[in-house]
């Protein structure tokens, strides 16, 4: 097992992306610990995973620095460790340039970047102690290339990708790798509000003709997370079914 006895603490584990990584280091021997803002979903999240690997949930908003710091200590205190963070929640509240209000913009900078700083900075200071640890995170190829619609997003995932290469320099002689993964089109409940006419365009653009599974991300998360990754950091992995490439 790859992940054997490691704590994994997942941000946004109550569906798609997150859930799918949770139930994958679930399956490579990880101690799961995962976070949410959905009650329900979290908990039904939790039963499923609770059948593969030890499995704890907190309802937690990563927009609360003071809470996710506090939340991480005490997993710190009754688990031993944080091995690997994987900060990976994430909104989307899509408009043009010219209709976007503060307030779209506000709640996705709010929760993509700046949760994921939070996140960052709290693992960082368990894991420095340690003198080890994985930071993950999860940007977007729209971080990379930009998106029609999504300046609030592309702005957010872009500075995921700046924080994770500043993070990977700052902390790789702690013991700490930092790398980020950049999804394609993925077949969440995020994609739900994407128009189908749009779908078909990016699935004409995209090499592998498809929309990616969670699954998939999943595994990509799993192989940095894991041994197999030792020499690799500050990294950003595209897994888009090459439409970057277009």
């Amino acid at each position: 097992m790859k992940l054997k006895n490691k704590v994994a603490v997942i941000t946004g584990s109550a569906g798609g992306i997150g859930l799918a990584t949770a139930k994958k280091f679930a399956t490579e021997g990880a101690k799961i610990v995962l976070w949410d803002i959905d009650p329900e979903k979290l908990e039904k999240a939790a039963q499923e995973i609770s059948e593969l690997a030890t499995t704890k949930f907190t309802i937690i908003n990563v927009c609360d620095f003071e809470q996710v710091q506090l939340k991480l200590q005490e997993i710190k205190n009754e688990l031993g460790s944080i091995d690997i963070m994987v900060a990976n929640a994430g909104i989307t509240r899509d408009a043009m340039l010219h209709k976007m209000n503060s307030e779209q913009w506000n709640q996705v900078i709010d929760v993509n970047l700046k949760g994921v700083f939070h996140c960052g900075k709290a693992a960082a200071e368990i894991m420095r102690e340690q003198g080890s640890g994985v930071i993950l995170s999860t940007s977007s190829v729209v971080g990379l290339d930009g998106n029609i619609g999504q300046t609030n997003y592309a702005a957010a995932k872009a500075g995921v990708i700046a924080m994770t290469k500043t993070w990977a320099k700052e902390l790789g002689s702690k013991g700490i790798r930092v790398n980020a993964v950049a999804p394609g089109f993925t077949a969440t409940e995020m994609i739900n509000t994407i128009p189908p006419k749009v779908i078909d365009l990016v699935i004409q653009k995209t090499p592998l003709a498809r929309i990616g599974k969670p699954e998939e991300i999943a595994s990509v998360y799993c192989f940095l997370a894991s041994d197999d990754a030792s020499f690799i950091t500050g990294q950003v992995l595209c897994v888009d079914g090459g439409m970057t490439l277009t």
